[in-house]
This record gives C-alpha cells, sequence and structure tokens, in this order.
C-alpha cells in the first residue's frame, strides 16, 4: 500500500516538474515561435500540460527503481545509525545547525543582487558546502565540544553505559513458521532453557493467518495450531514476546526477511527447517534448530551396553526386527525377526548419527531369552 502510494507521489511530481520547466523555459528564453509557427497562449498552455504528462509518465516508470533504492538507502542509513553513539550524532546535529545558520547568515546579502536564479544557485551550493563542514568539523572536535558542554559529557557517560549494557543483553530469539506451527517451542521454553526476548515478526504472523484460513484441513489446523502456540508462550509463561513491525518490502520470501531481520536485530533465527537452517549458515546468521537440540538430549549409548526393548516390526534386510526407545529413536535388532511381539535383551553393536536423527544396531544377547 505506501509503495502505491509513493508511486502515485512521484508521478505527480514528474508532472509538477514536466510543467515547471517548460513554464520557466518558454518564459525564461521568451519563446514566441516554434518551427516557423507562432506560439499562442493556447499553445503556450498546451505544451506545458503536453511536459507534465510526459513528465509524470517518466517518474512513473522510473518509480519502481527509484523506492527500491530509496529502502536500500534507508535500511543501510539505519544500520549505520544504530552503530554511532548518540553524542556523536548530538553532536553531528549541532554542527549541521550551527552550518545552516551560518549560510542564511551569508546568503542574505546576496538576495540584494538583481540576478535571482544566481542567487538561488549560490544559496543552495553555501547550505550544502556549510551544512557538511560544520557536521564534519564538530565531530572531529567532539572532544573539545564534550570538555565545554559538560551536559553532553553526562550523556557519552550513560551512552557507554547503555551500550555496554547492549553488548550483555541476550541476543533475541526469532521465530519461523515452521518451528511455531511444530509447538515444542513452548516446551523448551517453558523449561527455561531459552532466554528472551522472543521475535515474532508481522509477516510470519500474517503467515500463519493465511494457513489458519487455508481451505485445506490439514493446512488449516497447523496455522491454528501455531496461533494456539504463540498465545500460550505470551499468555501462560514468565518470558518477553515481542511483536515487530519491521518488514522488508524488497523481499517476497518469509525465509528471507527472516535473516535480514536477525542480521538488522543482532539476533537468532529459531527454526526446524533444514533449508532454512543451511542458508542461515552461508550468510553467517545465527541459527537455534529445535531438531538439532532434540537430537542433542537424546541418551548416549555405546557399543557393549545392554537395554531392553520391544521389538513391534521387522527390519528392510533378511531377518531384522525393530524397536524403538521413548524418545522415538529407532533400534535395529539383527536376527530379531522371531522376536516380533516380545520384549527381549539386546546388546549395542554400533550407533548411527543421520540427518533425520539417530540411528542403534544392536544384536539379541541370546537367542532364546526374553522379558517377562
Amino acid at each position: 500500500m505506501i509503495k502505491k502510494i509513493l508511486i502515485w507521489i512521484l508521478t505527480l511530481l514528474g508532472i509538477a516538474l514536466g510543467s515547471e520547466v517548460t513554464y520557466l523555459l518558454l518564459k525564461f528564453f521568451k519563446v514566441t515561435y516554434l518551427f516557423g509557427y507562432e506560439i499562442t497562449d493556447f499553445k503556450r498552455i498546451l505544451a506545458i500540460a503536453l511536459a507534465g504528462i510526459i513528465g509524470g509518465i517518466i517518474f512513473y516508470l522510473i518509480s519502481p527503481w527509484v523506492i527500491n533504492r530509496g529502502t536500500q538507502s534507508t535500511y543501510k542509513v539505519e544500520k549505520m545509525l544504530q552503530k554511532v553513539p548518540t553524542n556523536e550524532i548530538i553532536i553531528g546535529v549541532v554542527g549541521l545547525i550551527m552550518g545552516l545558520v551560518i549560510a542564511n547568515l551569508i546568503s542574505g546579502p546576496l538576495k540584494l543582487l538583481q540576478i535571482s536564479w544566481l542567487t538561488s544557485i549560490i544559496s543552495v551550493l553555501l547550505y550544502v558546502l556549510l551544512g557538511y563542514f560544520g557536521i564534519s568539523i564538530a565531530t572531529k572536535k567532539k572532544e573539545d565540544l564534550l570538555n565545554a558542554f559538560s551536559f553532553l559529557k553526562r550523556i557519552n557517560i550513560k551512552d557507554k553505559d547503555k551500550t555496554n549494557k547492549m553488548e550483555q543483553r541476550v541476543q533475541p530469539k526469532i521465530l519461523d513458521t515452521s518451528v511455531i506451527i511444530d509447538g515444542r517451542i513452548a516446551d523448551i521454553v517453558k523449561t527455561g532453557f531459552v532466554e528472551g526476548p522472543l521475535i515474532i515478526p508481522a509477516f510470519v504472523l500474517e503467515e500463519l493467518r493465511h494457513i489458519a484460513d487455508s481451505s485445506d484441513g490439514l493446512k488449516r489446523n497447523r496455522g491454528r495450531r501455531g496461533l494456539d502456540i504463540l498465545n500460550k508462550i505470551q499468555n501462560d509463561m514468565d518470558i518477553p514476546v515481542e511483536i515487530t513491525e519491521k518488514d522488508f518490502e524488497d523481499v517476497n520470501e518469509v525465509d528471507t526477511k527472516l535473516l535480514k531481520l536477525a542480521q538488522f536485530l543482532g539476533g537468532k533465527v529459531v527454526t526446524n527447517d533444514y533449508n532454512l537452517n543451511k542458508v542461515a549458515e552461508f550468510q553467517r546468521v545465527p541459527v537455534l534448530n529445535i531438531n538439532e537440540l532434540a537430537n542433542a538430549v537424546k541418551p548416549v549409548v555405546l557399543p557393549g551396553e545392554e537395554m531392553i526393548v520391544l521389538v513391534i516390526k521387522d527390519g528392510k534386510e533378511t531377518g531384522q526386527g525393530v524397536a524403538y526407545l521413548d524418545d522415538g529413536t529407532m533400534i535395529v535388532v539383527d536376527g530379531g525377526r522371531k522376536f516380533i511381539g516380545d520384549t527381549i535383551t539386546v546388546i549395542v553393536t554400533s550407533v548411527l548419527q543421520t540427518a533425520a536423527g539417530r540411528m542403534i544396531f544392536a544384536k539379541p544377547k541370546s537367542a532364546a531369552e526374553k522379558v517377562s
């Protein structure tokens, strides 16, 4: 919506600029004939209107590029200003004001000149140059200014303390859609292993709402489950939850927006999406993967250990049986097919860690042994 409004504003600006430039050219050069034809008042108005239409079309066509460049520049400026201490910003503003005041005093006598266009150009140059010099000199002489103005020095001390506190502050955790729908994040938060604040981007909420309104029953239930999980975390758990309206309108994919937001806030993305995890690692964005956490907290077993399992089905290979631990870890029992439906003691032979999780290989302790 904002992008469309900006496009129309730029289009109107193009119309006004085209009309005004044409009017000034006709007036300044006092054009009365063009290509042998006399320019009447009607033709003059028609030329101005036509120039305005052309200017509007040109600005309409280039407005998306201008808006995208402006958005990127704004993002870079925001990121740059976050790194600048408050006292330097204040000093820079003071220097800018002083430069503009001096430029105004100098440009005042220039108004006595009868050449208005030359006066305007010189005045603009004075404002730009003196404004720049004001900022540059003030920031380079900031120590002298801080000593001269004690209240700025106090602000500087507070700013340093604030910066140190921000450096020691816990990094915000940004939740993606998949980890919200998964639901295990609520249990992890409840244990206290995750420190806040939890950041919920507005574009993630919008994606959840679309899923919850889907005509597909399964998707609709997943979306509603995600919204219920968010309400549970926000209302029932002692952890700060923040909803950010920060968006990146030049990006369409939610995953890319999440990574940009993490870079902007200096936070970590919480996900269980394998592909997002890999892209984040490539872009050097910190990630907390719920699946990796689940694999990490599974009990460690070593070859030679014994365990009691219930063989529930046959395996892929001949004679194999399959059992499961309480946490879902699959145990492949070599020669366990004949024990399907029985609880037996097995000896671990090897452990295999895969992307899907941990897999344990074992063999029966005794071919005739069963656990009652």
